[in-house]
């Protein structure tokens, strides 16, 4: 990857004062300045991008304040002011009276070629917000963006503080052919955005720092009339933007639900969790970790799902390398925060139900790793799961096994396990055997009596089949959605397509709660549920 950086660092130079000019002149660090800060009655400082150091001897007064201020633009509302066609930003900081008693004078550095390592999402069309820390490039990447894109399409960059396209009337060359949109104040800045869409016919358009709620009703608004969308966010991760109801509805918006018995028991969580309530507004969310180093979600409501189901997510990572070539992998990530699961209502401690998929059954300290087997005939792969049953009958768990088609092995080690499996009974003595699988952080799943049923709901659980990895079960609920339509719409009978137990029970919860008749018939592995209308 070639980057070239364009600075023009001798314009913000040009406004500090005589002396401080001076010292950053002969500074052989001033190429990697970050920021000037100049703050009444302190010395001045110069951050660097790998220090922070003072310059000088001489503590800032009213005077070298009142130079710079008028060798720049007026101070919008948002106490930000710039360099006519540059991208330096120069913000205040004002006592009590509205004076200027504070200054970041902020170097602001065009560099192209840093989207080469998202190009394709860029170019792709996709929706998509960038996340990351102050700092770490969100806006040079939008500038950026703004520039490639701008060569074969409409663009429209809505510019809140003049910090992608510049400062002045005219912007800077760095955004290319894209037309930029100045913001008069930031409460209108979600004002603004809509106009573009109805005044401009853009293609894309490129919004920073979208951090209110107006905000993200309009980059909703123009996401659904087929405009593509490219922004940043307040944020360092997904889970910090779901949780922030502000913002959360770029990602879905979040909604309290209350479960039935049933359905919090196979998920594990408490009766009152919560949901994605609605279609993301953005396609794509990348957390941007550093300048050269991108975590993906290429499907942000499947990620947002995984999150609020206590999933261990397996996002996409892209970084360049020493020799420039950008190297692509799936994230090491962990699971949900202990925070984030307290507000999702996901179930946490020793004793997991759910929310364990094969990954997190293992022990840290265990070394030995295991490749994934294939079992059944559709290819679907599973690391064997091993089980150490204790009081279970294993032929009961062995027919469920093969009844949902997923590998599962007996140990006779305890060490060896990947997690035990017992009754609720013995879960209350807290016999031997359990203290000490639970001391070496083995999961142990407990079940309320020895039935297949409960055995099949524990693998469900436990190979995530009503997630990812097999879709046969969300298709079942469909399926059964579906057919109570059209019975209740008149159709005297419908009969689904055969199911495991655990999937027929749902099915015939789903068919009592529209107050319709249902029973199982046939024989495994060909047992259906036919749904019918209550005869009177």
């Amino acid at each position: 990857m070639h980057l070239t950086i364009v600075d023009n660092l001798e314009q913000l130079l040009a406004v500090l004062p005589r002396p401080l000019r001076e010292l950053l002149d002969t500074d052989p660090r001033t190429p990697e300045l970050v920021e000037v800060i100049m703050d009444l009655g302190r010395l001045p400082e110069a951050r660097f991008s790998q220090e922070d150091d003072t310059l000088g001897a001489q503590e800032i007064g009213f005077d070298d304040l009142e130079q710079t201020i008028r060798r720049i633009g007026d101070f919008g509302r948002d106490n930000r002011a710039g360099i006519e066609r540059t991208l330096h930003r120069i913000s205040a900081i004002r006592n009590r009276n509205g004076q200027i008693i504070g200054l970041t004078c902020r170097v602001g550095r065009a560099i192209s070629g840093t989207i080469e390592i998202i190009r394709d999402m860029i170019e792709g069309g996709r929706n998509i917000l960038l996340l990351g820390r102050p700092g770490v490039g969100k806006t040079t990447l939008l500038r950026e963006a703004a520039r490639v894109l701008a060569d074969d399409r409409r663009v429209v960059i809505v510019d809140t503080s003049n910090e992608i396209a510049g400062d002045g009337d005219i912007p800077h060359p760095a955004i290319g052919r894209a037309r930029r949109m100045q913001v008069a104040t930031p409460d209108l800045q979600h004002e603004v955005m809509i106009e573009a869409v109805e005044n401009h016919m853009p293609e894309t358009i490129i919004i920073d720092e979208i951090g209110r709620e107006l905000e993200a009703l309009a980059a909703r608004t123009i996401a659904e009339r087929g405009v593509q969308l490219i922004g940043t966010a307040h944020g360092n991760t997904l889970e910090n933007l779901i949780m922030n109801p502000t913002l959360s509805d770029l990602v879905g918006g979040l909604e309290s639900v209350t479960l039935s018995d049933e359905e919090a028991r196979r998920r594990g969580t408490r009766k009152t969790v919560l949901e994605r309530r609605a279609p993301p507004t953005f396609d794509v969310l990348i957390e941007i970790q550093e300048r050269q180093r991108m975590v993906l979600h290429q499907d942000v409501g499947s990620a947002v799902d995984g999150l609020l189901r206590g999933w261990k997510l397996k996002p996409e990572l892209r970084q360049v390398d020493e020799s420039g070539a950008i190297q692509h992998e799936l994230a090491d990530t962990q699971g949900p925060s202990e925070q984030f699961s307290r507000s999702a209502g996901l179930r946490q401690g020793t004793v997991r139900d759910l929310n364990i998929d094969s990954e997190t059954f293992h022990r840290r300290n265990r070394s030995a790793t295991r490749s994934p087997e294939v079992n059944g005939t559709n290819g679907a792969h599973h690391q064997t799961l091993r089980v150490f049953p204790f009081g279970i009958g294993q032929n009961k768990l062995r027919a469920a096994s093969r009844n949902l088609n997923v590998p599962v092995s007996f140990v006779t080690d305890l060490n060896h396990a990947d997690v035990v499996v017992t009754l609720r009974n013995h879960y209350r003595t807290q016999s031997h055997v359990l203290s000490l699988s639970e001391r070496a952080d083995i999961p142990v799943y407990v079940l309320r009596n020895n039935t297949a049923s409960q055995m099949e709901r524990m693998l469900v659980d436990l190979f995530h089949l009503g997630s990812t990895d097999l879709d046969p079960y969300d298709a079942a609920i469909r399926e059964t959605q579906a057919a109570i339509r059209k019975v209740g719409a008149g159709l005297d009978n419908i009969e689904l397509s055969p199911q495991p137990s655990v999937v027929r029970d749902q099915q015939h919860q789903l068919a009592r709660a529209a107050n319709l008749a249902s029973n199982s018939l046939g024989r495994e592995p060909h047992r259906r549920v036919k749904i019918f209308r209550q005869r009177t």
